[in-house]
């Protein structure tokens, strides 16, 4: 089963952000709480729904006695470090400038030869059965995928139209929380590393993510997503260099819960275990919100050494690893016989990219949408179905491949067995 470290333990082991905590404590005890941490240094309060937090800001160097003493003020329930998360893609990156089409894209339609000189296509390609699955279901726009990440190129020729719209605050009054949910004027989700409105991806990884999903079909330009018909909705905590805190993290999860969303895709880890980001994901679950999660890049065994947030219990996570065309598990992928889930397409994977381009990336972060995707396609033809039904669904209609059988509770996903599934 999935296992949890202690917060004691992380807390010593991961960096932070210039000596930052986050503080878990009773809003009855926030005045003492907030008095006794000033002796250590500058709190901030953290506004999400689901607890009352604090961000502690410190020039100290926290010995493991004074951390201890955090922990037994009154009305503190823990004390977390402001660890870390990366996106979840592989340096050996091809930033070629191509003008793709869909035949090149393996992932969706396999044909063991469709990759030119970038593949070596195995004996026999596999993908996630996508134009099988187009006969079944394309989408909704009523289904909105928050695409937490470095957020999403807004104007990109191949998204734009399928990007996400806040009515409420666009035919609102500028400058007015006009749909009460904390944030003005977030037209087009939000920026938790900026602390703006503006989302627009200065780094690419989110907008690759993001073109995964939902890129539009047969516009004449570029690729085609999973999904036809889909609402994305960006959401950025990750910097222009991929990284971001379990501060940011809190907040974005917290954002996309109040917006309603009907999933968030997570292309991002490497952090250890936090209480704070399982709080965060478990409001989600309760919304009835499936949360998809890239299991790692580590080349680990997330059934030993667990990689979060892929690896929490929450019923709502899927967490995904990444395979190559000839449906073997890509050497970088985390798997896990309990804790992994599924696998999906990952290498060499052709998307949307910032600047209006294309560009092929590899990672967990890449086989994550394409499960997000499939996940809007089964949501679209049947709204009524909940995360652990969709979660099973996937897993028992996945393609039970000797290569993949012992990395993972399922296989290789197959969208168009999920769709028909009875």
């Amino acid at each position: 089963m999935k296992k949890a470290i202690s917060t004691l333990a992380i807390l010593s082991t991961f960096s932070c952000f210039s000596q930052e905590y986050i503080v878990r404590y009773e809003n009855s005890k926030k005045s003492e709480v907030q008095l006794t941490l000033s002796k250590f240094g500058e709190t901030q309060p953290i506004n999400v729904t689901f607890g009352h937090f604090l961000k502690l800001k410190t020039n100290q160097t926290l010995s493991s006695k004074k951390l201890s003493s955090l922990h037994e003020i009154p009305g503190v329930r823990y004390v977390e470090i402001n660890q870390e998360y990366k996106t979840q893609v592989e340096p050996e990156e091809l930033d070629q400038k191509f003008d793709p089409k869909f035949y090149q894209q393996w992932g969706l339609k396999n044909t063991g030869t469709n990759s030119g000189s970038i593949f070596r296509p195995g004996k026999k390609g596999e993908d996630i059965n996508a134009e099988k699955a187009w006969e079944v279901e394309m989408g909704s726009e009523d289904i909105v995928v928050a695409v937490i990440d470095t957020g999403i190129e807004i104007n990109h020729p191949d998204l734009r139209d399928n990007i996400y719209i806040n009515e409420a605050e666009l035919n609102g009054t500028e400058g007015i929380d006009d749909d009460g949910n904390g944030y003005i004027d977030d037209y087009q989700g939000y920026n938790f590393y900026g602390n703006t409105t503006d989302a627009n991806d200065d780094n690419g990884h989110g907008t690759h993510c993001a073109g995964v999903i939902g890129a539009i079909h047969d516009n004449n330009k570029q690729i085609k997503g999973v999904m036809k018909n889909v609402k994305l909705m960006p959401i950025k905590f990750l910097n222009a260099k991929g990284s971001g805190t379990l501060e940011g993290a809190m907040l974005s999860i917290d954002y996309a819960t109040k917006m309603n969303v009907h999933i968030m895709s997570n292309s991002w880890g490497g952090g250890g275990y936090s209480e704070a980001l399982k709080e965060a994901i478990s409001a989600a679950e309760a919304k009835g919100i499936i949360f998809t999660a890239a299991a790692g890049n580590s080349r680990n065994d997330n059934d030993k050494w667990p990689s979060y947030p892929a690896s929490y219990e929450n019923e709502n996570i899927i967490s995904v690893g990444a395979m190559e065309p000839n449906g073997t598990k890509a050497s970088y992928s985390n798997y896990g016989k309990t804790t992994v889930d599924i696998f999906a397409p990952g290498s060499k994977i052709i998307s949307t990219f910032k600047g209006g381009r294309v560009k092929s990336l590899s990672g967990t972060s890449m086989a994550t949408p394409h499960v997000s995707g499939i996940v809007g396609l089964l949501l679209s033809m049947n709204r009524s179905m909940n995360a652990s039904e969709i979660r099973n669904i996937l897993i028992e209609t996945s393609a039970k491949s000797r290569s993949l059988g012992d990395y993972s509770i399922g296989g290789r996903v197959d969208a168009h067995a999920a769709l028909t599934a009875n």
